[in-house]
């Protein structure tokens, strides 16, 4: 598994959806993050950022996935 560069979650509101943003070098995967309610924790936006990343190949730490509300 490749280890991703930078991991950001944020809201998008015009899907009224958070979305997930993996850079790994030059190349960039983003992904909705489907059934988050806007105030979802922290952890749990986390958690499926990661998940998320394991899906696409990716391996990304917790700690490093970046939240912008």
């Amino acid at each position: 598994m490749l280890q991703a560069t930078a991991t950001k979650v944020q809201w998008d509101p015009d899907k009224k959806q958070w979305r997930v943003r993996i850079e790994f070098g030059d190349e960039v995967i983003k992904r909705l993050l489907p059934n988050s309610p806007k105030d979802a924790s922290e952890d749990s936006l986390r958690s499926l950022a990661v998940q998320t990343a394991k899906d696409e190949g990716y391996a990304v730490e917790p700690e490093r996935v970046e939240i912008t509300r």
